[in-house]
């Protein structure tokens, strides 16, 4: 998997507040819903990127790993969850 900046992908820096990163996220997921574009492969790809970036960016706990992390956020989440689910 390729790391992908999700400040990037809805437009905002990092220091962008929670209220920053919803309103850029109505705005892209408007532009590039997929009722807006039907059959277009490409906005529906972009659509799924921007949910992505936003429910990474819109959770307080999945933003400080991603800060922290970066690429590797999401296998450190997921080792960790793995070895709670057990205990």
């Amino acid at each position: 998997m390729d790391y992908k900046d999700y400040y990037a992908v809805l437009g905002v820096p990092r220091t962008a507040s929670q209220a920053e990163i919803k309103k850029a996220f109505r705005k892209l997921a408007r532009q590039h819903h997929p009722d807006t574009k039907p059959g277009d492969a490409a906005a529906d790809r972009r659509f799924k990127e921007i949910n992505e970036a936003n429910a990474v960016l819109s959770d307080p706990d999945k933003r400080s790993l991603y800060d922290r992390l970066g690429a590797d956020w999401e296998a450190y989440a997921r080792a960790g969850a793995t070895a709670g689910a057990g205990a």
